[in-house]
């Protein structure tokens, strides 16, 4: 069935249950407000440290967002792009988009003006519904004529040309709209996340966003007693695509607006969160201030968090050995996928497996993964070859990119672009982006494993390890390290701690300084060959 078939079922079978709740802990507000306080045709709602909204009212939402849609002559395959921060306002714009027939398409809401524009041209996006500060970004691109015709705001602030969603969904009908879908059609558009180069647009459909349910739920166990907690940005599928999990089984999910340790704890103590999906620096930040002394788990209600898991980048298994200190009892999972897979669970770890942490685990449910060599042919077990992956969340092609999808599908198997090996057991272990190797000497080199040995000195909070030129190799191994707060570290004292590894492993410069990383967690590796990779080392 199309996943918008489930949004209905869910408001017939638990209309009044609470679906999702919106926290926003630096608001100004103490206000508790529910969705509906909002009367037909008001203005921008104020902000509220809390929104809730049932499943029944999300369902209306969306028929009115199609039917919003549909008057203003969005059909199906047109696209419309959402450029806004994590809001309850998400999830109704998520699935009336796609109740109109047209395709959704996340976009990142860190980018810059020209980034935006990159991903509206890619998709070929025909309108834009755009959130609270972003009013001169989307002025810039509507006056530089970036071919969006329709313009939305959710924001207090509407710009002349554009209309307040607010005000004109209110108008349109609760009723569901006369569009037949099926599981085959268009229904989304991510982009990668530029971290390895330009973006692309990856298309998906019904079914392979049906097939995350399943996956979910399978590696998850979620029941409608079940409350996850969403902190990732809602744009990347690692996030919506947990959110099935809640969808698929009607749990109630918690949004919070706002990533600091305390308010995460607060957020899963009063809110009973059962599960949690993690990023690593989220996981760093919370260990630092209760290892320092600045928060205590005793402070919290806690003992009903029955899981938290990570995805989005490799996990320093030094980081959950110290998480499970803290929670001895509690499930960990760790989630491996990619936006070309409909986000994460084409392979994991799985709860029961924690005593291999350091791999991304096996073929998740209903998917194949296999490690090739250059050639394509399997690799034994133990050698580094790409980690390809089959299943029913594969994208359908890159969106006006015969070349890429070419390139990255071959015979039903997507070519993923990470490095990696099975172990004797099976469970495959990532060593690094193919893209980020570092070849020095014609020796290759795989940063991941220095990070982690790295990782291993204790008084480092993140480190990424790039290639820098050096005329001799090409390429010479660099550190970028960030200290834990509080703590410090001379070049001298890193230097005796990497001479355990071999000598073209070692890195040649360490550079004391923040560690990028992205939305999803993922380390800005280009950002960082920009600013410190093109000087010459030798």
């Amino acid at each position: 069935m199309p996943i918008t078939d489930l949004l209905k079922r869910n408001a017939k079978m638990k209309g009044g249950d609470i679906a999702i709740v919106e926290l926003s802990p630096r608001s100004g507000s103490d206000r508790i407000v529910a969705w509906r306080d909002y009367e037909s045709g008001a203005s921008y709602p104020d902000l509220a440290r809390r929104r809730e909204m049932t499943w029944k009212f999300m369902d209306e939402q969306a028929n009115r967002v199609a039917n919003f849609c549909l008057e203003r002559g969005i059909r199906r395959g047109s696209k419309v792009a959402l450029l806004m921060k994590n809001a309850l306002e998400w999830f109704p714009l998520y699935f009336g988009v796609m109740r109109s027939g047209a395709l959704v398409v996340p976009v990142n809401f860190r980018n810059a003006k020209e980034e935006t524009r990159k991903c509206l041209a890619l998709a070929q996006a025909d309108a834009i519904v755009f959130g609270p500060g972003y009013e001169e970004q989307i002025t810039a691109l509507h006056d530089e004529a970036c071919g969006v015709k329709i313009f939305v705001s959710t924001g207090p602030l509407c710009p002349p040309f554009a209309e307040s969603y607010f005000g004109g969904v209110s108008r349109s009908s609760p009723e569901a709209p006369a569009v037949r879908l099926s599981d085959g059609d268009d229904a989304a558009i991510y982009f990668t996340s530029g971290t390895t180069g330009e973006p692309k647009a990856i298309l998906h459909t019904h079914a392979a966003i049906m097939s995350v349910c399943a996956t979910e739920q399978a590696h998850h166990g979620q029941t409608g007693d079940d409350v996850f907690l969403c902190l990732a940005p809602l744009f990347h599928t690692g996030a919506m695509m947990h959110w099935l999990g809640s969808l698929v089984s009607c749990g109630k999910a918690v949004l919070l607006r706002d990533g600091r340790p305390k308010p995460i704890l607060d957020a899963i103590s009063t809110e009973g969160a059962t599960i949690a999906f993690m990023l690593v620096p989220w996981v760093q930040d919370i260990l630092q201030e209760v290892e320092n002394g600045s928060l205590s788990f005793g402070d919290f209600k806690l003992d009903q968090w029955r899981l938290m898991h990570i995805g989005a980048q490799p996990v320093p298994v030094e980081l959950i050995t110290r998480w499970r200190k803290y929670f001895p009892r509690q499930q960990y999972d760790t989630n491996y996928g990619l936006s070309e897979s409909m986000g994460p669970g084409c392979v994991h770890l799985g709860v029961e497996n924690t005593h291999k942490v350091g791999a991304i685990g096996k073929p998740g449910h209903g998917w194949q993964a296999a490690i090739v060599s250059e050639d394509g042919k399997p690799a034994a077990n133990g050698t580094i070859g790409e980690l390809t992956v089959k299943g029913p969340g594969v994208m359908k092609r890159y969106h006006g990119d015969e070349e890429s999808t070419a390139s990255a599908l071959r015979g039903g198997w997507l070519f993923t672009g990470d490095m990696g090996y099975a172990d004797e057991d099976g469970f495959i272990f990532l060593v690094d982006r193919k893209k980020d190797v570092i070849i020095s000497g014609g020796e290759n080199i795989f940063p991941i494993q220095i990070e982690d040995h790295l990782r291993s000195f204790g008084k480092i909070k993140d480190v990424a390890v790039i290639g820098a030129y050096d005329r001799r190799l090409v390429e010479v191994p660099i550190a970028v390290v960030e200290l834990k707060e509080g703590a410090s570290a001379t070049t001298d004292e890193l230097v005796s701690h990497c001479e355990s590894l071999p000598r073209y492993k070692r890195p040649r410069r360490f550079i004391f300084a923040d560690v990028p990383r992205n939305p999803t967690g993922k380390i800005e590796k280009p950002r960082l060959r920009e600013m410190y990779g093109k000087s010459e080392i030798s």
